[in-house]
């Protein structure tokens, strides 16, 4: 199922649609993106998450404009819907689907683990409430939609930030575990995070997000641009006095925007102690070079809903046929097929019995080394923390090995919280090991 050298890579991409596209958005993900599906040796795939909105915004209106907005700040950055296959998650009926039969692969404890859970668990535990207080099914269930929206299309690249690289490895779980069950059937996804992409800061110096409230949007007229802008929080040192460039929201928005001449000169007013006010129209002059050529382009699209429906619809037909029939080929996968049908060999459970495996690994992000331990049917059951030396970590496999539950809680430092559930599956899989090592000694 992996790629040869002549058939080109498969990246896909999606936005979420629960607000106005902002100057995030676009340095982070739709800029790279439109770039990138320009490159002929890449099969690219894009797709407005509006499935994904449900499990945060209530409001039926918010999400529908949402996928306008979102839908037209792409093409007006110059995403070509000829040359990318460009959808609606909604407009695909396969890929709830082929949640369900992810959903039936999964552990609980997998899902336990997702930072998104877990967040919400942890914010509650600190409120003395219940741990799943505010948790909704879909909440805890979002790893596994993801993983349909990956797989269905059987991408090889994902791009996404580092706070996302847990959710690809997730979908690599899945698809193990799928294809161990039924059969080589998806391809492993890799998350493909960018260095040079920027993560922009928004107005008060955090993250900017939504969720913050502290964005700018993309396409907003000239005169409330520079309103926003002027709005950036920044020290009080005054003009004359040398500034810092590090720590600088202004600095990074604006860098993240101009080339190294400009950056450069930038940095040299900072340190010759540029007033904040003539930084922050500097930063709004740079900023609208770039867009007011797509503005127009922009409001042109919004006041033409019509027109954006039928790419999408377009888009969905061209996704479709490749998700109709690969979600057939999995319904008869496992088992859901006429009943005339005669049953294949080739599906279901390998005949042979299988043990649970320890996978050791390394990240490429920070260069440490990992393992696992995957049970019989590719669920994931244990996962390490990071080992500066390959070493450590064999070390580290070996007395699991050896000494089964008691070297879990020798090791807890160096492991990921076990859940409850997960404690007496993880000492069977040990177990295991350990009785087929005395049977082959």
């Amino acid at each position: 199922m992996s790629s040869t050298s002549s058939a080109p890579t498969r990246f896909l991409t999606g936005i979420t649609t629960t607000g106005t596209p902002h100057l995030g958005n676009y340095v982070g993900s739709v800029r790279p993106s439109v770039r990138f599906s320009q490159r002929a040796d890449v099969q690219s795939f894009y797709f407005l998450a509006d499935y994904h909105a449900l499990i945060k915004v209530g409001e039926p209106a918010r999400i529908q404009r949402s996928t306008l907005e979102i839908a037209a700040t792409w093409l007006a950055c110059g995403l070509d819907p000829e040359r990318v296959t460009f959808y609606r998650q909604s407009d695909i009926p396969e890929i709830p689907e082929l949640t369900w039969l992810l959903t039936c692969v999964t552990g609980k404890g997998v899902l336990n683990r997702a930072h998104a859970y877990k967040a919400q668990v942890d914010k509650n535990a600190a409120r003395g409430e219940d741990p799943d207080a505010d948790v909704t099914a879909g909440l805890f269930m979002y790893p596994v939609l993801m993983g349909a929206d990956i797989l269905m299309f059987n991408a090889h690249k994902v791009p996404v930030g580092r706070d996302q690289v847990q959710h690809i490895e997730m979908a690599r779980d899945m698809a193990q575990r799928f294809n161990h069950l039924y059969g080589e059937h998806f391809t492993l996804p890799e998350a493909e995070i960018d260095e040079a992409v920027a993560t922009l800061p928004g107005l008060d110096g955090r993250k900017m997000s939504k969720s913050y409230d502290n964005t700018i949007p993309l396409f907003t007229p000239r005169a409330p641009l520079q309103k926003l802008i002027a709005g950036i929080v920044t020290d009080s040192r005054a003009p004359g006095e040398p500034k810092d460039t590090e720590g600088s929201a202004l600095f990074q928005i604006y860098q993240a925007f101009a080339d190294t001449d400009e950056t450069t000169a930038l940095r040299k007013a900072y340190a010759e102690g540029i007033a904040w006010g003539d930084a922050k129209q500097m930063l709004f002059e740079r900023i609208d070079r770039e867009v007011a050529p797509m503005r127009a382009h922009y409001e042109a699209l919004i006041n033409d809903p019509a027109r954006i429906e039928k790419i999408l619809l377009a888009g969905a037909d061209k996704a479709r046929a490749q998700s109709v029939p690969f979600i057939g080929r999995l319904r008869q996968a496992v088992g859901l097929r006429p009943l005339s049908a005669p049953a294949s060999a080739a599906s279901g459970k390998a005949a042979k019995v299988a043990l649970p495996t320890f996978k050791q690994y390394r990240e490429r992000e920070d260069g440490r080394f990992y393992f696992k331990l995957l049970a019989a049917d590719g669920a994931l059951l244990l996962q390490s923390r990071g080992f500066v030396a390959p070493q450590e970590a064999g070390a580290a496999i070996a007395a699991l090995q050896q000494q089964g539950g008691a070297a879990v809680k020798a090791l807890a430092a160096q492991l990921e919280p076990l859940h409850n559930e997960d404690v007496q599956a993880v000492e069977d899989a040990l177990a295991a090991l350990a009785h087929a090592a005395s049977v082959a000694g």
